[in-house]
């Protein structure tokens, strides 16, 4: 086990699934543990029981669109994270009903949260925050904004809960209660320098189309450049409309320009009528530009190897796209990329979008690297 942060990985078809994480993870005390679930695991009971046997003053958990354990991509399981009291602090905030959002009131409860966390545990020197939210409640982008008055300087990532590729219930996680159209976030502090990164092997072309029609609320597309959204879009790629599927959507994403960079406004499926379906906020208005993609797998290796400089992570915590997976399926890239995660340490899960900052994101691979305690901090950073 690292002696930083622990990891365990377990059968979600196992009867002792909680038990066997237990023995993963080590005996603790954690002041956090982090469950990431598949869908296919006995949610309630471990709802019902993690709290009693899992050595943790706190757990909190999402289920997945797959699961990055110590194989790498993996299905049907259970990876649990431990953040042991020994170097980390943590509290958590649980916002049950996103549709009723108070985005002052909830800026002022996190600041609270971290102003409390301070002051009990002062000798713990690094602060971040990770946000898990239900992937299929629409609110990632409004609760991310909502969030940033609060954050101040210190790094926030996150994932959104995933359903494999099914996309009917996502669920988060908070001590005993599993609940959807909800989010939890938890500060952390300790004794170990972290960096941030949020990556994608994109490259924008100069196809472009503005979205004309739209139903912001649903993330739904009726129009593109005055035409049916998904035919317009078939059209630029030229493809057939007919013949657009998932594997379309993730090798051929739009994305739309913030200041210098471009950020994925991925497509999460067409319905029936043609209209498009996306993982994060859009609006009428907007010029959406066509991605191509590097080779992923090359692109995952040298951002990697940049992880370790200047020194070795203690651990390396991603929430990955669901999109990303799906490329790496359709490429047969998927041991290699597996091969990769191993190698650095990477564990998490496949989100339906990602959170760094004040945005949600998509198709990124978006996480932190925990550093042991003392690591220089020249080049460490978001």
């Amino acid at each position: 086990m690292n002696r930083f942060v622990a990891r365990a990985f377990a059968q979600a078809s196992d009867d002792k699934a909680l038990e066997r994480l237990t023995d993963g993870l080590g005996p603790g005390p954690f002041a956090l543990v982090m469950l990431f679930m598949s869908p296919d695991a006995d949610l309630p009971r471990i709802a019902r029981t993690a709290e009693h046997i899992l050595p943790a003053h706190r757990v909190v958990g999402c289920t997945t669109a797959g699961e990055i354990s110590g194989i790498g991509y993996d299905e049907g399981s259970i990876v649990a994270i431990g953040f042991p009291s020994t170097h980390f602090a943590a509290d958590t905030l649980l916002m049950e009903d996103l549709t009723r959002l108070d985005a002052r009131n909830l800026a002022e409860a996190f600041l609270q949260m971290r102003q409390r966390l301070a002051l009990q545990r002062h000798d713990l020197p690094e602060e971040l925050a990770i946000l898990l939210v239900d992937g299929l409640s629409v609110k990632e982008d409004e609760l991310a904004s909502a969030l940033a008055t609060g954050l101040g300087s210190i790094p926030l990532v996150g994932g959104s809960a995933g359903d494999g590729t099914r996309f009917r219930e996502t669920f988060v996680l908070h001590g005993s209660r599993l609940l959807r159209n909800a989010a939890v976030l938890s500060a952390i502090r300790s004794t170990c320098p972290v960096r941030v990164f949020n990556i994608d092997n994109l490259t924008p072309t100069e196809r472009c189309m503005v979205v004309t029609e739209a139903e912001p609320d649903k993330r739904i597309v009726r129009r593109l450049n005055a035409e049916p959204a998904g035919m317009e879009y078939a059209r630029l790629l030229g493809k057939d409309p007919a013949r657009l599927d998932t594997f379309t959507f993730a090798a051929h994403p739009l994305a739309v320009r913030v200041g210098a960079r471009h950020h994925v406004r991925a497509i999460q499926r067409m319905l029936p009528t043609g209209e498009l379906v996306f993982f994060s906020a859009i609006d009428e208005g907007v010029i959406l530009t066509i991605t191509e993609p590097r080779d992923l797998a090359s692109h995952l290796a040298s951002e990697l190897t940049r992880l370790r400089e200047p020194a070795e992570p203690a651990a390396v915590l991603a929430f990955d796209c669901i999109l990303r997976r799906i490329e790496s399926q359709e490429k047969q890239m998927t041991a290699q990329v597996s091969a990769l995660l191993r190698q650095n340490g990477v564990i998490g899960f496949s989100t339906y979008g990602e959170q760094i900052g004040p945005m949600h994101v998509n198709q990124t691979m978006t996480g932190i690297a925990f550093y042991p305690p003392g690591t220089t901090t020249d080049g460490i950073g978001a």
